[in-house]
């Protein structure tokens, strides 16, 4: 059994890799996402880039930085096949789940001004940005003194592996198959 948690930068790809881990090789997926959205409904609260960060942020405060990590590392142990952990955003969460053995850390990253046109033709309600909004909130979450907060920049830094996405699919999906 594999956990792999990925890390990266906005629109570097971390979902398009977790979507080819899951068709390809039978990964099941823990989003800390999708663990967020289920909170934020649960309280009625609107779904959005500053929601998500926000609700991140106290349940690290109130709990341990890794809380989520932690969270969703132990649903992955119980399901006792090969898991991937997305996103993994802070230092306490890195060192957390590397403590626990048995983890592996991802890393994606692009240039900036292609993933800004990945997440408009994305979408979704989070995505609705403009490129200023876009590289203000990147420049917040790459570099925080706060073990609670998103340093991005530093669990990329501590990654076992790094993916470039910068060109095709297949080019990625090929970095992929070598590491796995």
């Amino acid at each position: 059994m594999k956990i792999i948690g990925i890390t990266g930068t906005l629109g570097a790809g971390k979902g398009t890799i977790v979507e080819y881990l899951i068709s390809k090789y039978n990964f099941i997926h823990f989003s800390v996402r999708g663990y967020l959205i289920k909170i934020l409904n649960e309280q009625g609260k609107e779904v959005n880039r500053d929601t998500l960060t926000h609700l991140a942020n106290e349940l690290r405060a109130n709990n341990s930085p890794s809380f989520i990590a932690e969270e969703l590392f132990r649903e992955a142990e119980i399901s006792e096949t090969n898991c991937i952990i997305e996103s993994i955003r802070t230092l306490g969460e890195v060192t957390a789940l590397k403590a626990k053995g048995n983890f592996l850390l991802l890393s994606v990253d692009t240039e900036r001004r292609i993933r800004y046109d990945r997440v408009l033709l994305r979408g979704s309600e989070t995505d609705k940005i403009s490129f200023e909004s876009f590289s203000e909130s990147e420049d917040r979450e790459m570099n925080s003194n706060d073990p609670n907060k998103q340093n991005l920049g530093a669990c990329m830094r501590m990654a076992d592996f790094h993916l470039t996405n910068n060109g095709t699919f297949e080019e990625l999906y090929q970095q992929i198959d070598t590491l796995i």
